[in-house]
């Protein structure tokens, strides 16, 4: 199918103005204007013909419009009720592709996303990145990959490693969850309006198994969080915003984990380790 392509400057200008659109700050709304950009998020999802993909906030259609002429069966969550109008326009002609229009952390993905395995690719705005991702991940649902467009910042925190500035809970928990890997940086005018700050693509391997073994995986993540609730105290001090104070010692103590370290430098075996302790 030939169509214009979504993803240029001109194209999505007169696309705005046709249907009369202004951008939502509130919804984080920046569109997508650069070719090679939607060309490299497709790769980086691997997309084959027949590969079935949720997509979330599909916008005016630019990478939904990509991830369609990839082969892809594309099921687009959609919140902003105004631009569901447009994407029947922009995505008319692709039989391959349903637009549903909800919140995605309130749809029930499993029931509009039936086939399994299935990839998540989005444009994430940046006020939300974290809830939708960690909500995909914790329902367990049959997800093999998640390419998402993110903040860089927020990108960096989720490959950091332990012992850098940016490692810290978010870390933990995709790496628990997932393999991360960054995949390459969106400058500002790939966009418009061009944001304030750089985007990056990231890819998520989903594990068939979390990364460490835990016996009360709701624990593990609670001593994470007071781990990281205050990045300056050390463990010692920094844990009893979560766990009993009288626990703290001897979970350390059989974890073998000194308590005057700070919680930025365990790795997530250690993290495992210290939460098995205390259950």
């Amino acid at each position: 199918m030939i169509k214009p392509t979504i993803a240029q400057k001109d194209v999505t200008k007169h696309i705005l103005k046709t249907f009369n659109i202004r951008m939502s700050k509130k919804l984080g709304q920046n569109f997508l204007v650069d070719e090679k950009i939607v060309r490299g998020i497709v790769q980086a999802a691997d997309i084959s013909p027949g590969d079935t993909v949720l997509e979330i906030g599909p916008g005016i259609g630019t990478l939904t419009q990509g991830l369609a002429e990839a082969g892809a069966q594309v099921v687009a969550v959609e919140l902003d009720l105004k631009l569901i109008d447009v994407l029947a326009e922009t995505l008319a002609g692709y039989d391959n592709v349903r637009i549903i229009h909800g919140d995605i952390l309130k749809v029930d993905i499993a029931a509009e996303v039936p086939a399994a395995p299935f990839k998540v690719v989005a444009n994430l705005p940046y006020y939300i990145t974290t809830p939708i991702i960690m909500g995909l991940l914790e329902a367990r649902l049959p997800v093999s990959v998640l390419v998402t467009m993110i903040q860089k910042e927020v990108a960096a925190r989720m490959v950091a490693c332990p012992g850098t500035k940016d490692y810290g809970a978010l870390s933990v928990a995709v790496q628990y969850f997932t393999q991360p890997r960054m995949m390459f940086d969106v400058p500002p005018v790939s966009f418009i309006p061009s944001p304030a700050v750089d985007s990056a693509v990231i890819r998520c391997l989903v594990r068939d198994q979390p990364a460490v073994a835990v016996a009360d995986e709701k624990l593990f993540f609670r001593v994470v969080k007071a781990a990281f609730s205050q990045r300056r105290k050390t463990l010692n001090n920094a844990l009893k915003t979560g766990i009993p104070a009288d626990q703290i010692q001897p979970a350390l103590a059989a974890a073998g984990i000194d308590g005057a370290r700070r919680g930025e430098t365990l790795s997530l075996q250690e993290f495992a380790a210290l939460a098995n302790c205390l259950k």
